[in-house]
């Protein structure tokens, strides 16, 4: 028996969910560190093999140029459309790239469908172990503002991952299906959902119908370059400014010391949302150290125009359903970053009235997918889901004018037809140009595909051709236009501009084989490896700053035995052993850690010029 699962593929995190049939509730499942979220980041091992997860997640430190985080950024969009990402983000794109963009791990190359499907791999791996059954099908969720192109990016992922997507469902409208589980109350609904990578809102409006629910989306807005990584970014800027501004050091040279000091300022961002201050304590090269106190007041000013930019989406949403932000009866928090205290006060204020957080909001999504998965899968009829189209459908007409087919928030799946007719005396054939966006003109909006059809020759005017536009309940785009006169047909399955052609597909199937039958043994194996480098690296690392002179030769010795015996570990095959050495070093070196962490904090203290507040 084959089990069906609801997947939030999210930017930072990702999460697995089912619903149990005994007690008819969603609920995620861990994975093998006992927790449910599980890091979207992909590494390349030297030796080839790929890991996912938080064995990828270490090596984010030690391996930065075999390592991606992220990608969900990239997803279905151009070598052109990421120039910001680029920007910000390691992406080391391949210069060659042309529509299709590949991203260098290491010395080979990936498509960002590739790299996401690794991710969905590790999550069905934890389902699988969980059920211990195959997991083949999965309803995954996307942003409420992909595109065509993003959407048929995440089912090529699904593809890859050896699962049968059988609906791509909008994060904000997973969100209204878990929270209509255990709420009698029915209303409009707005669904705010700040998540690592991308910001959305939804206003949604839940009705009775007998038995059963209905969940129709009004309308959507939001903006595919505005997360938790925004604040996370803005943090790290400003410490790294402070420490070349205060300590004159730049480090642009230590791509490592980078990652490590966002991970730290992360910890901080997380310590704020329910204490009034953190203190940041790192250790930085040259013996240098960066002691910084933010206090939640500066933080609140220092993310404020980030929190405000989603606030302009939320109005637009409003706007589109045509309605008073009192005319909200709930508002739901979707996302890590609703933790923070200024986004839910800010939120409050727009609306009026306090948001709902008592689901987890990292596993709300995730929840609402496995709800979904279970309503397609079990027959039940009692929740109907009403989705929308984020972005108006059209094609282009005579002097690149847009005639729009399917308006933007138009109910899904959707269908609409209009005539068409030529514009030149002895016309041989209608140009099918498809596109999206909400521009009047062609060439402010986004090319989806491009076709002919033939038509009779005759005057301007006189051919009548039906073009037929359809949305599939995955909000992916199927064109017809037929020549009323002739009967001749042209059917168009819009390929997105970032094209994955069916050979490609076919080629990454075949390659994903040796992956997927990868034991369970091997990869413990590879994940206490990865932690093992980890640790080594910061070992000798700290054993070569000046500091660690003045621990004892007797400290040396057993510090030097533990590495070696580590090494020699990692060499083997047996990752118990690998995990009893880490153990081992790390009793070893506690004294040296305490030592240069002492160290550079007095330094700090005792003269040089250390940002603090």
């Amino acid at each position: 028996m084959s089990r069906t699962v609801g997947i939030d593929l999210g930017t930072t995190f990702s999460l697995i969910a089912w619903v149990n049939p005994e007690t008819g509730k969603p609920e995620v499942i861990p994975g093998p560190y006992g927790t449910a979220l599980c890091p979207s980041i992909v590494s390349l091992d030297e030796d080839g093999r790929i890991v996912a997860g938080e064995a990828a997640r270490r090596r984010l430190l030690t391996q930065p140029d075999r390592t991606i985080y992220s990608v969900k950024r990239l997803m279905g969009r151009g070598v052109e459309d990421v120039q910001d990402e680029l920007k910000i983000f390691p992406f080391r794109i391949d210069p060659e790239s042309r529509n299709v963009i590949r991203v260098r791990l290491g010395d080979r190359f990936f498509t960002p469908p590739e790299i996401s499907a690794y991710i969905l791999r590790e999550v069905k791996g934890w389902a699988e172990e969980f059920f211990r059954e195959p997991v083949t099908r999965a309803v995954i969720t996307v942003p409420a503002y992909f595109n065509d192109a993003q959407r048929q990016a995440t089912k090529d992922a699904g593809r890859l991952a050896g699962l049968e997507v059988l609906r791509l469902v909008n994060e904000p409208t997973a969100a209204a299906l878990a929270y209509g589980l255990d709420r009698e109350q029915r209303g409009r609904v707005a669904v705010y959902d700040f998540g690592g990578g991308t910001f959305d809102v939804s206003i949604l409006k839940l009705i009775a119908a007998g038995e059963g629910d209905i969940y129709q989306v009004l309308s959507t807005c939001g903006d595919t370059h505005l997360g938790g990584d925004d604040i996370d970014n803005r943090l790290l800027e400003i410490a790294r400014e402070e420490i070349r501004r205060d300590l004159g050091l730049d480090l642009e040279s230590y791509p490592e010391t980078v990652q490590d000091l966002r991970k730290a300022l992360i910890a901080a961002k997380h310590e704020l949302s329910h204490s009034l201050e953190s203190n940041v304590r790192f250790l930085l090269p040259e013996g240098m150290a960066y002691v910084r106190r933010f206090t939640r007041d500066e933080f609140d000013s220092l993310i404020s125009p980030i929190v405000e930019r989603t606030l302009g989406p939320v109005r637009q949403a409003l706007s589109d359903a045509k309605l008073k932000p009192a005319e909200i009866d709930e508002i739901v928090m979707v996302g890590g970053s609703t933790r923070i205290p200024l986004v839910r006060s800010r939120v409050e204020q727009v609306f009026g009235r306090p948001p709902h957080v008592e689901l987890d909001p990292d596993e709300v999504v995730a929840l609402g997918a496995a709800v979904q998965a279970a309503i397609l899968t079990t027959g039940v009829q009692d929740t109907l889901l009403l989705d929308v189209t984020p972005l108006s459908l059209g094609m282009e007409t005579m002097g690149g004018v847009v005639a729009k087919l399917i308006p933007r928030n138009s109910t899904i799946p959707a269908s609409a037809e209009e005539l068409f007719t030529t514009g030149v005396d002895n016309q041989t054939a209608i140009e099918l140009h498809i596109l999206q966006g909400e521009r009047e003109l062609a060439r402010d909006c986004r090319s989806l595909a491009r076709s002919r059809l033939p038509v009779q020759p005759a005057p301007a005017g006189l051919a009548r051709v039906e073009v037929r536009f359809t949305i599939d309940a995955n909000g992916i785009l199927q064109v017809r236009a037929r020549d009323l006169r002739t009967g001749q047909e042209q059917s168009i399955e819009v390929q997105p501009s970032y094209g994955l052609n069916d050979q490609e597909i076919e080629r990454m199937l075949i390659e994903s084989i040796d992956f997927a039958e990868q034991d369970f043994a091997e990869r413990q194996l590879i994940e206490a490896r990865n932690e093992a480098e980890s640790i080594l690296h910061a070992t000798e690392k700290s054993l070569s700053d000046e500091q660690s002179a003045e621990i004892d030769p007797a400290e040396r010795q057993r510090i030097e035995g533990a590495v070696a015996a580590l090494r020699e570990a990692m060499a083997g095959t047996d990752y118990k052993l690998v995990r009893t050495r880490i153990d081992e070093l790390n009793e070893a070196t506690t004294h040296l850690a305490e030592l240069l962490m002492n160290h550079a904090i007095a330094a700090a203290l005792e003269g040089k010029r250390v940002a603090e507040i």
